[in-house]
């Protein structure tokens, strides 16, 4: 099994206020229904003030390697990405359980 982790930051001058926020993080929230190979999908706000902390967490639990290349390429979740590169940067992080 293999956890994925995404770690949005939003970019300076760019809020949760903002209709494109709003609309990226609904789009992530629906990747869990638009992705067969997700067996677990979570999202959320970060409600830490740290001045290292990023902004949202996209969390999932895929088969294998072979899963996660599938979600990359999935159309529905490469539209959400479209949408979080406008407004944020991100990291991310693959690890075996």
């Amino acid at each position: 099994m293999i956890r994925h982790y995404v770690l949005f930051k939003l970019k300076p001058g760019v809020s949760w206020d903002d209709p494109k926020v709003q609309q990226a993080e609904q789009m992530a929230a629906k990747v869990g229904a638009e992705v067969p190979e997700l067996r677990e999908w979570t999202v959320g706000r970060n409600i830490s003030t740290r001045p290292v902390a990023y902004d949202f967490v996209a969390v999932g639990l895929l088969d294998d390697m072979e899963a996660v290349e599938r979600y990359m390429t999935n159309t529905f979740h490469q539209e959400a990405i479209s949408a979080w590169r406008e407004i944020s940067d991100w990291v991310i992080a693959d690890v075996e359980e």
